[in-house]
């Protein structure tokens, strides 16, 4: 990388970080690592919002992993059909369920390589979980706003999600992968909004060269 652009971004990363203290995730009602595994599996092309108005009901009947095991997916399907894709989205709960008994002794796994073995668990769902909960900072969480703020901001030209993750993985240092996808989101709702982003009130103007932004 070039000292300057590498000077550059650090002057992102740490204007972010001034401007967003209060980071957390968007999701709430979980009160383990397989709750909040669950709630990022229920939270794939759906808001939070969505996925917050049913956890704590959710979560008190279904606490863990044998809860879902014993299910049937008529059941499970009743109770996330809130939420978007609920039936493939039930289907990968149970099975998941299921093999975190079977093969975990029913504890989630918190190593990345073993996640992403889980069926139907990427890279994503296993970043969050490791980052949010376990504060193991193995990778970077690349959701829709990670996607198209990294494309603006020039850490990257991929398109696909894992490798825009290893290009991101290059620029940013390991100390900050748990929380950088959390300010990205913090920015992506408040100005760097994917229609009509507000580059004129940016605090990152100066350094952000706006790729795929039209610029008036």
């Amino acid at each position: 990388m070039n000292p300057l652009d590498e000077k550059k971004n650090m002057k992102i990363l740490d204007l972010l970080e001034e401007h967003y203290t209060k980071f957390r995730g968007g999701l709430a009602n979980y009160s383990s690592p397989f709750q909040l595994l669950i709630a990022t599996i229920l939270s794939a092309q759906s808001t939070d919002k969505q996925v917050n108005s049913i956890t704590k009901k959710l979560f008190s009947n279904y606490p863990e992993p044998s809860s879902f095991a014993t299910a049937t997916l008529e059941e499970i399907e009743k109770a996330i059909s809130k939420v978007g894709l609920y039936r493939n989205k039930a289907k990968t709960i149970s099975i998941v369920s299921k093999t975190i008994i079977s093969d975990y002794n029913s504890e989630v796994p918190t190593s990345l390589g073993e996640l992403v073995k889980l069926p139907g668990i990427g890279r994503k769902t296993a970043n969050v979980l490791l980052n949010d909960w376990f504060e193991i900072h193995d990778g970077i969480a690349v959701d829709t706003h990670v996607k198209r703020i990294s494309y603006r901001l020039g850490f990257t030209e991929k398109t696909i999600p894992d490798k825009i993750e290893f290009d991101l993985m290059k620029i940013i240092p390991q100390d900050k992968w748990g929380r950088i996808t959390h300010l990205f989101i913090s920015h992506g709702r408040a100005i760097c909004k994917a229609q009509n982003p507000k580059c004129q009130e940016c605090f990152l103007l100066e350094y952000c060269p706006r790729a795929g932004v039209d610029v008036d």
